[in-house]
């Protein structure tokens, strides 16, 4: 093979490589420092309340060991399900222990969990089944960010280990901005995110977040915040976080 022709395979190959690792490597160095700069270990042991709707929510961590609660009241009823990974779901009303089947009850945990991945984005980005992929730089609103895209594996992934996040972080302040997703629940969907309201509730940063919808659900998630900046997302509603205690 001709001299040159082999220098500029390996060369090509050698630069791949390089690139690759790079841009893994700033994936994971971007999202440690995003998890330090919303509250780093306090995510490891935690108390914690807050309302989401109509809804209240209890979650504790410990080093590992979790348990989330949801409470549900009406004038006459009382309904607390419980759940954590070292015990299975239970669920009572008016303190009285009621059975669940078990789709319910992963339906259940799924929504849950989903609340809780938002309240507290970003813990969860460094979990095992977590893929992390850098997508590169764009301004949004005249300010600079990295593109960091989040997909699951199968295993550990969840019941919705198929969705796709796409995360603009800034690049001076390392917090989430804007984050979006698609899905494929209920026929599917992308949803954007922009956030807002920021407060630091004893050292861990909390946000909400008004929640857009582009026309096309086919779109690819890293053209949202063009379409964004230039007013072309619908506004859906907005995700509000309430009566949050943390210790």
């Amino acid at each position: 093979m001709n001299h040159f022709l082999k220098f500029g395979i390996f060369s090509v190959l050698f630069l791949g490589i390089t690139i690759n690792g790079f841009s893994q490597k700033s994936a994971q160095d971007i999202i440690d420092k995003v998890i330090e700069v919303a509250g780093g270990k306090l995510y490891d042991s935690y108390n914690m309340e807050f309302d989401f709707r109509d809804k209240h929510y209890v979650s504790k961590r410990d080093n590992g060991v979790f348990e989330y609660s949801r409470i549900a009241k009406t004038d006459n009823e009382k309904v607390v399900i419980t759940y954590g990974n070292t015990k299975p779901l239970n669920k009572t009303i008016n303190g009285k222990n009621a059975s669940v089947t078990t789709e319910m009850s992963s339906r259940i945990e799924n929504s849950i969990n989903s609340v809780n991945y938002f309240v507290l984005l970003p813990y969860g980005l460094n979990d095992k089944a977590v893929f992390k992929t850098y997508k590169g730089e764009i301004s949004i609103k005249g300010k600079e960010y990295y593109m960091i895209q989040v997909t699951f594996s199968e295993n550990g992934g969840g019941k919705d280990f198929e969705d796709v996040y796409m995360y603009w972080i800034n690049k001076e302040t390392f917090k989430i901005d804007y984050l979006a997703y698609s899905f494929l629940v209920n026929g599917g969907g992308i949803r954007f995110r922009e956030a807002y309201n920021e407060r630091y509730i004893n050292g861990l940063r909390f946000v909400d977040y008004n929640n857009y919808k582009p026309q096309d659900k086919n779109i690819e998630l890293t053209s949202l915040s063009s379409l964004f900046d230039n007013g072309e997302l619908k506004l859906l509603s907005k995700i509000e976080t309430k009566n949050i205690k943390f210790n």
